[in-house]
């Protein structure tokens, strides 16, 4: 199987090492959702191997047939894992509106990061090929110096402006500027290459 999965191809679950190809995928969306108060405590890393566990343990339940269906599959899994370790965390009775939530809100920062590349006005032919890559694109962010994903993630995932990232990284905001300009020119090197 090449790196490259297109969101309609079929996927082949019958070998559950096939989540592993997720991995950064996952770590992104995690790092995204994580409160910023649980992350001093349980690592985005952590909550991902959790989600990958249960989800080699369950794959015989996946009824999806294509990439972009087990993705959203693995999101779930990844909703309810972050969800739990909320309530764990809070000790709050399980709101299933918390869960729904954080469901909803991994599905809108996987739709940012298939189209962070993209430009305003992507071509279909942009959209096919985003769609086949939004692992490698995943894997790029996560390889970015440390400030540069986190301006990366804050500005086009989480959708904060860029004052907002400066003051959550305690920068100017032209210092995020060009964080966020040489960590997209690095993700278009990487990914073009």
């Amino acid at each position: 199987m090449s790196d490259s999965i297109s969101n309609n191809d079929p996927i082949d679950v019958s070998d559950p090492a096939i989540i592993a190809k997720y991995e950064p995928y996952l770590r992104m969306l995690a790092r995204v959702q994580m409160r910023r108060a649980l992350q001093a405590k349980v690592g985005a890393s952590d909550i991902v191997q959790q989600t990958m566990m249960q989800a080699v343990q369950a794959i015989d339940q996946f009824r999806g047939s294509s990439d972009a269906e087990f993705r959203g599959w693995l999101r779930q899994i990844l909703a309810r894992c972050l969800s739990h370790l909320d309530r764990d965390m809070h000790r709050d009775k399980r709101d299933v509106r918390r869960e729904q939530s954080i469901e909803q809100r991994l599905a809108k920062s996987s739709m940012r990061l298939e189209g962070i590349l993209a430009g305003d006005v992507p071509t279909p032919s942009q959209n096919v090929a985003l769609g086949e890559n939004l692992l490698q694109i995943a894997a790029a962010i996560e390889r970015l110096p440390e400030t540069q994903r986190d301006a990366v993630r804050m500005h086009y995932l989480e959708g904060l402006k860029l004052s907002e990232v400066a003051a959550s990284l305690d920068k100017s905001t032209g210092a995020v500027a060009g964080l966020l300009h040489r960590g997209m020119k690095s993700l278009r090197e990487q990914l073009h290459a």
